[in-house]
């Protein structure tokens, strides 16, 4: 295997794959002259929303703003403190605590357990809080708790766990995001809000067309267009299948990483209910490691070298320390590359590559 490169992404297999799909569906919206707003977006909105248990969906630019318009929604009640706070967990990409932020929210970083999901353990009574966002950090499904159904309002950054099997949302609201880099993706910025509150709909459809139709509200041009939409059902006929590969490689790595020194991420018992958006392991040695693969041809990533609290712009917020699991994690954390196109031959010689280095 000399010599052999295996990127992170497969992004140009499997547009290759799909080329014919993707065109034909794209030279229909353009022959038809309607290129916002047309049946492609209700049509994919209808999707969203079946295979999310919910009952409504609204697209937009991106899940960045998709988590915007739904920090502004829950902002504006009339009963909450001014400004609310929400809790965010330690680990995850600095999008979702941008969102609440550049809406006026009090931030409160809570650590992360060892698989890093928000430890909620570690939230205190006292906080007086409104809303927390959960992150299924890495693609893991988050569960029912407790706390779920006793506190305020569940937020679900659900840009990487939304397709984890059953597709079913735990919160009031989600957002979802079809950045390239998702196992469901867009050829750019894409987004959405999943609901079964008709109000934070409507809201959702207002903001993204610049107040329209009633203009009670301002709002934002954050609308995907109908070629955005009539790629993505295609690529929707596809998920299944690309999930279901997903789920059999990460199997395997697991199994094959059991005993040594590197850490699945992956909850061996939650393994059939994880979205494989990323397959990430913890090891002692990662900056090494990593090394060690791009010289064997294997292109990695680190997700996330930093927690929220290390990150200069969030330090002055309330936070775990440095001596957090969050902390620990991030300095140990490394990304393979894990997507449907990966040959059977490239995924036993990434496995092979990494217990050769551990």
């Amino acid at each position: 295997m000399n010599g052999l490169t295996i990127p992170f992404t497969g992004l140009k297999k499997q547009y290759n794959t799909l080329r014919t799909e993707i065109l034909d569906a794209t030279d229909v919206v353009l022959r038809s002259g309607q290129l916002m707003d047309g049946n492609s977006t209700a049509e994919f909105e209808s999707w969203l929303a079946r295979k999310n248990g919910v009952k409504y969906a609204a697209t937009c630019h991106s899940g960045t703003h998709a988590l915007e318009i739904i920090a502004e929604y829950y902002a504006s009640q009339k009963f909450w403190p001014n400004p609310p706070r929400v809790l965010v967990p330690a680990m995850t990409y600095p999008a979702t605590i941008n969102a609440f932020m550049r809406v006026g929210w009090d931030v409160v970083i809570i650590d992360t357990d060892y698989h890093g999901l928000m430890d909620l353990r570690k939230i205190n009574s006292q906080m007086s809080v409104q809303a927390m966002v959960a992150v299924g950090l890495y693609g893991h499904a988050l569960n029912k708790h407790e706390w779920l159904n006793n506190h305020g309002v569940v937020i679900e950054d659900a840009a990487q766990h939304w397709l984890s099997y059953g597709c079913r949302r735990i919160a009031n609201a989600a957002a979802i995001s079809f950045d390239p880099m998702k196992n469901l993706n867009n050829y750019g910025n894409g987004g959405a809000i999943v609901t079964d509150d008709v109000n934070l709909l409507e809201y959702a459809r207002s903001t993204r067309n610049n107040g329209k139709p009633t203009h009670m509200d301002t709002g934002s041009n954050s609308r995907m267009s109908e070629i955005d939409c009539a790629q993505m059902l295609v690529k929707a006929g596809h998920i299944d299948a690309w999930q279901a590969r997903r789920a059999k490689i990460s199997a395997y790595w697991m199994q094959r990483l059991h005993g040594s020194a590197a850490r699945s991420l992956i909850d061996e018992g939650n393994h059939q209910h994880h979205a494989h958006h990323k397959f990430v392991i913890e090891v002692s040695n990662r900056d090494i490691l990593q090394r060690n693969l791009a010289l064997h041809g294997i292109e990695t990533k680190i997700h996330y070298r930093e927690p929220l609290h290390e990150l200069p712009a969030y330090q002055h917020l309330s936070g775990p320390d440095v001596l957090s699991v969050a902390s620990a994690m991030a300095r140990r954390v490394l990304t393979l590359p894990l997507y449907p196109e990966l040959t059977d031959l490239e995924v036993e010689y990434i496995i092979d590559q990494v217990l050769d280095c551990v």
